[in-house]
């Protein structure tokens, strides 16, 4: 699934945002607090647990957390911090603040251009995922197969969506975000190679998976590129737009192929057409340098210490510290993300409300050919079309979502780099009900031919924007949750939803023309329904489930309760003396 919602870098197979900027000097006005959770009054032993979180955060989200570019001055200072215990002086960091090595410090030109780089990848591999639904009919055709089984070639490429995640986002912590780009685009697109050749379904729906599997790595790491070079200042705008685009690639899809399918063209230039725009996205991930400071750090002691063996012979990476046996890798890749979902009833409920949002994404693929082919008498050309208004609304939502954040840079100040997370939960607040209204919109102009064609068009738009906003508040709100565990949060997230939106085609097609195209819309908005309630819920409650938790660091109620405890120790300092 912007705005200023940043984006982490995961193990998931979407878009993810980042987290906050460290602290700052800076101190905020008590009135602005959230509900406090019972913690000691001792002022010092809290700064010290903050300062603890913060290296903990550095150290394993060092991606997502950077230092904001300057600091206003604050009429008081912040609690006193401890020292900090003193570094090794083998370990190998930044040559200083400025060090043109560090991703941070490159040019604003150079980090928009790999910024639309990344957009251009993750428009291609979506744009794969719902591009061969146009062509079901001619694909039934040939093969001799059932409509239900021609939905397996959407379901198999969201199959690979799921075991993806897994492997890419935690990879690029190991190896580096540019190895994986390199490895997952060629492989991506060599098996597309296989979708245009295959002589029956089996071919197809093999080649469909593993290409789905290889697909998700822009998905899951271009968002920790952005994380990567980006402050936070700067890196609204910028995922703003890379989530528009991540919503673009799979409006796209029906689309062009729709007109290929249309044409007298065989249906395996929709394959081909793929395959082109892959492989010109492998090529352009060539000019996408390594931007994970971890793995540039690494890389900088290996060089010093061939440089000069004897000399730099005790220089090391934090990087190379890592357990890097195969169950410390097993333990904080494949396991963790599962653990937390059978722990955290904050991540349990916002991955069900996303599954179900994300299913009925790609359900509109097999829906709205329903509703405009047999009900509005369009071709599957037109049909097409139609995907537009998904598109206006998607980018609508990123709109609005960087509108709703334009005082987050304040927040940040405020609350020394972590603002309460229940601040991103905005966009969900107006996306949730939005979505809603468009899915009883077009059910119920949809079912009827004598409703013209264009008012169900527009709910399209609603459609998109709900969808939109929804995403990008929630992941940004997980991601601001769990801090340093947001990418194993963000992949078991993942890994649930893509599972979700595999089924989803599987049956639609069925209910809509079971139920009727009202009853099938009313059921879905239905469903969303129950949900609406759930971003206000947990903007009021949020910070108290989030106490409870084992992964939360709950900074932000750390940061408050620590001021809380210096107001109130020199109220008691100011009695004293009075008296």
């Amino acid at each position: 699934m912007s705005h200023s919602t940043p984006m982490a870098t995961t193990e998931s197979g979407h878009p993810t945002m980042v987290t906050p900027t460290p602290r700052s000097s800076m101190t905020f006005t008590n009135n602005t607090t959230p509900p406090l959770v019972p913690l000691p009054r001792d002022a010092a032993a809290l700064q010290r647990e903050i300062t603890r979180d913060e290296k903990l955060i550095s150290r394993y989200g060092g991606d997502d957390v950077h230092e904001p570019e300057s600091k206003a001055p604050v009429p008081e200072p912040a609690p006193p911090t401890p020292p900090a215990p003193p570094r090794d002086p083998n370990m190998v960091v930044w040559d200083g603040p400025d060090d043109p090595a560090n991703p941070q410090n490159w040019s604003v030109a150079y980090k928009w251009f790999l910024t639309a780089m990344c957009m251009l990848m993750c428009v291609n591999v979506t744009f794969a995922s719902s591009a061969p639904a146009s062509a079901s009919g001619r694909i039934i055709a040939e093969f001799g197969i059932s409509p239900e089984v021609s939905y397996l070639v959407t379901t198999t490429f969201l199959l690979g969506y799921c075991f993806g995640p897994l492997f890419w986002g935690p990879g690029s912590e190991l190896i580096g975000r540019r190895n994986i780009f390199v490895l997952s685009m060629f492989m991506y697109t060599i098996f597309i190679l296989g979708q245009a050749l295959a002589k029956n379904i089996e071919t197809l729906l093999v080649t469909r998976f593993i290409s789905g599997f290889f697909a998700c790595a822009p998905l899951t790491n271009s968002g920790g590129v952005i994380a990567d070079i980006w402050d936070a200042k700067g890196r609204g705008l910028a995922v703003s737009l890379f989530t528009a685009s991540v919503f673009l690639g799979p409006v796209l899809g029906p689309i062009v192929a729709g007109f290929i399918a249309h044409s007298s063209t065989t249906w395996r230039w929709v394959f081909w057409v793929m395959m082109i725009f892959a492989g010109a996205c492998s090529i352009c991930v060539f000019f996408v340098p390594e931007t994970y400071a971890p793995v540039l750090l690494l890389r900088k002691a290996k060089r010093m210490r061939k440089e000069d063996p004897v000399a730099n012979k005790e220089i090391f990476a934090e990087h190379e510290k890592q357990d890097w046996s195969p169950k410390g890798i097993a333990k904080r890749t494949v396991l963790r993300p599962f653990a937390m979902l059978a722990m955290e009833p904050i991540l349990v409920l916002v991955t069900l409300y996303l599954s179900l949002v994300y299913g009925l994404l790609y359900a509109l693929f097999q829906a709205i050919p329903v509703i405009f082919i047999q009900h509005k008498h369009f071709n599957i050309a037109e049909t097409g079309l139609i995907f537009i208004g998904v598109g206006i609304g998607t980018s609508l939502g990123s709109a609005i979502n960087l509108w709703t954040s334009r005082i987050y840079p304040k927040l940040i100040v405020k609350w020394r780099g972590f603002p309460p997370p229940e601040n991103r939960l905005i966009s969900a607040m107006i996306g949730s009900p939005v979505l809603v209204v468009g899915c009883f919109w077009l059910g119920w102009t949809g079912q009827y031919e004598s409703v013209h064609w264009a008012v169900p068009a527009v709910s399209t738009i609603f459609v998109g924007a709900g969808i939109s906003l929804i995403f990008m508040g929630f992941l940004s709100y997980l991601v601001d949750t769990y801090l340093m565990f947001s990418a194993s949060a963000l992949a078991a997230n993942t890994v649930v939803r893509s599972a979700v939106a595999a089924a989803f085609p599987l049956f639609t097609v069925q209910m809509f023309h079971n139920l009727g195209v009202n009853w099938a819309c009313t059921l879905i908005g239905l469903l969303m329904l129950l949900f609406v309630p759930a971003p206000f819920l947990f903007y009021k409650y949020g910070p108290k489930i989030r106490s409870k938790s084992k992964f939360a660091p709950c900074i932000d109620l750390k940061i408050a309760a620590a001021i809380k405890a210096e107001e109130n120790a020199l109220s008691e300092k100011n009695t004293k003396l009075s008296v």
